[in-house]
C-alpha cells in the first residue's frame, strides 16, 4: 500500500477507520477518517465563499453601470438640466419624543437645535483674539456686489468710494480672473474677491449670494461696473428707500449723456421717487390704468437694489443655467412683498449714469474669452441672451400651469 494511502472503508455510507495508514518505514499508525471529512468540508466552504464574492462583486459592478446609465439618461432627457436637490435626512425617527414626552417635530434630533446656525455672512474673522468680543463689534448692514474686470478698475474705485465702509460690505466678482492688481486700493483688503473666468453677474449671484449667506444684510446692491456715481450717495439712497417702503428699487438714469432704453428708468428731476411711466405712443403704451411691467413695478437689471426679503424671493427666480438673467426683470415684481406698483420704484434724487462700457464678449475683454466662438463674440452673447429669455418664459408658463396651489395676484380676470 502507498505511504499516503488511507486504510479506510465505507460501511453503509459512513467512513469508519478499521485499518491503518502506512508509515514510510513500513509500520502503520491509526488514522482518523473524521480528519478527511474536516478537510473536505473546509475546501467546500472556501469554494462557496469565493463563488459568492465573485457573484456579489459582479452584481455591484452591474448596479453601478445601471445607476450611471439611468442618471445620464435622465440628464439627457431633462428639459432643464438643473441639478437635483437632495433633501437632508434625519437619522431620528419622526415619532421621537422630547425630554417631557412630547412629540418632536419631524427631522429633530440630528443636532441639538441650539447649536445649529442656518445662516452665515461675508464678514472676515481674525485668526487670533477673542471671538466673543469680535462678534460684538459693529458690522456693516448692507452689501454691494459688482462683477468687475481690471480694465474698469478706476471707475469701480469711484463707485466703491460712494459706499461708506462702516455700512457696506463689498464683494467683487472678477470675470477676468485678475485679483492681485486691485491691491493698489486700500478698500481691496476688506473686500471679498471671487474669481471665475467669463462668468456673468447672475452666475455669481446664484452661487455666492444665497439668502442664507447674505441674511445679515438689510439691503443688497447688485450693480454693473460701468455706472457713473457723481450724483449718488448710498446712505441717502437707503434712507429714501426705507421712507418710501420700497422692497426693490434702482437709481434713476441720467439721460443727458447716455441713451436710456426704458422710459420708467429715466430721471425725473422734479420728483424724489417715481413708480410708473406714461407713454401713449407705439405698440407698448403705458397709460394711467397700466398695472404691468415695464410701465410700473419694474427695474432694470443693471443696478437693482433688494431688501433682504425681496432678495430671498428673487434668488429663487434666478435660473442656475440661464446666466444672463434676461426675462427676470418682468417677474421681479412678484418678489416685492406686496403690491408691485407700490413696493417697486425708481429713486430720482440719487441718480446714476450708465456708461455703457462693453465687458463680457466685448472688444475690451477679448483676452479672457474662455469659450471660443467664430465671428463677433458680442453678437453671440446677445444671441444667447435672447435664447435664454425664451427659455425663461417657457419655464415660467410651465411652472404656472403645473402649480395648482399658486395664484397669480396680477392675473387679469
Amino acid at each position: 500500500m502507498d505511504a499516503m494511502a488511507f486504510c479506510c472503508k465505507k460501511i453503509t455510507g459512513i467512513c469508519r477507520c478499521n485499518q491503518h495508514a502506512e508509515r514510510p518505514d513500513g509500520t502503520c499508525e491509526k488514522f482518523s477518517c473524521w480528519h478527511n471529512v474536516f478537510l473536505v468540508s473546509l475546501l467546500l466552504l472556501l469554494a462557496f465563499f469565493l463563488a459568492g464574492f465573485v457573484i456579489y462583486d459582479n452584481y455591484i459592478e452591474v448596479s453601478r453601470w445601471e445607476t450611471a446609465s439611468n442618471y445620464i439618461e435622465t440628464a439627457i432627457h431633462s428639459p432643464k438640466h438643473r441639478p437635483t436637490t437632495v433633501p437632508m435626512q434625519s437619522p431620528v425617527n419622526s415619532e421621537s419624543k422630547d425630554k417631557n414626552g412630547e412629540p418632536c417635530p419631524h427631522g429633530s434630533g440630528a443636532l441639538p437645535k441650539g447649536l445649529v446656525q442656518g445662516s452665515s455672512d461675508l464678514e472676515m474673522r481674525s485668526l487670533w483674539g477673542n471671538p466673543i468680543k469680535e462678534g460684538q463689534r459693529k458690522t456693516p448692514h448692507n452689501l454691494l456686489a459688482i462683477p468687475v474686470g481690471i480694465k474698469q478698475k478706476d471707475n469701480v474705485n469711484k463707485m466703491i468710494q460712494k459706499f461708506p465702509a462702516d455700512n457696506f460690505t463689498v464683494m467683487l466678482f472678477h470675470y477676468d480672473g485678475v485679483i492681485d492688481k486691485w491691491s493698489e486700493f486700500k478698500w481691496a483688503e476688506r473686500a471679498i474677491h471671487v474669481a471665475a473666468i467669463n462668468q456673468t453677474k447672475w452666475w455669481f449671484a446664484k452661487r455666492f449670494l444665497h439668502p442664507d449667506i447674505v441674511a445679515l444684510y438689510n439691503y443688497i446692491f447688485i450693480w454693473d461696473e460701468d455706472l457713473g456715481v457723481n450724483h449718488f450717495h448710498a446712505n441717502r439712497y437707503l434712507a429714501i428707500m426705507e421712507e418710501e417702503g420700497l422692497e426693490i428699487s434702482q437709481p434713476a438714469l441720467d439721460t443727458s449723456h447716455a441713451d436710456v432704453h426704458y422710459g420708467i428708468t429715466k430721471l425725473n428731476p422734479h420728483t424724489r421717487v417715481h413708480r410708473r411711466t406714461y407713454n401713449n405712443r407705439g405698440a407698448h403704451q403705458c397709460l394711467e390704468n397700466s398695472t404691468a411691467p415695464p410701465c410700473t413695478g419694474w427695474v432694470e437689471m443693471m443696478a437693482p437694489v433688494f431688501s433682504r426679503a425681496a432678495w430671498q424671493c428673487s434668488w429663487g427666480l434666478i435660473q442656475n443655467d440661464l446666466v444672463h438673467g434676461w426675462g427676470m426683470d418682468m417677474k421681479l415684481g412678484y418678489c416685492a412683498q406686496g403690491d408691485r406698483t407700490k413696493k417697486v420704484g425708481i429713486i430720482d434724487s440719487e441718480y446714476i449714469l450708465h456708461l455703457g462700457i462693453p465687458s463680457l464678449g466685448g472688444k475690451h475683454n477679448m483676452n479672457v474669452i474662455s469659450f471660443r466662438v467664430h465671428g463677433d463674440t458680442r453678437l453671440e452673447v446677445r444671441k444667447r441672451s435672447y435664447i435664454e429669455m425664451e427659455i425663461f418664459k417657457q419655464r415660467w408658463a410651465k411652472a404656472v400651469d403645473e402649480d395648482e396651489c399658486w395664484i397669480d395676484p396680477y392675473l387679469k380676470v
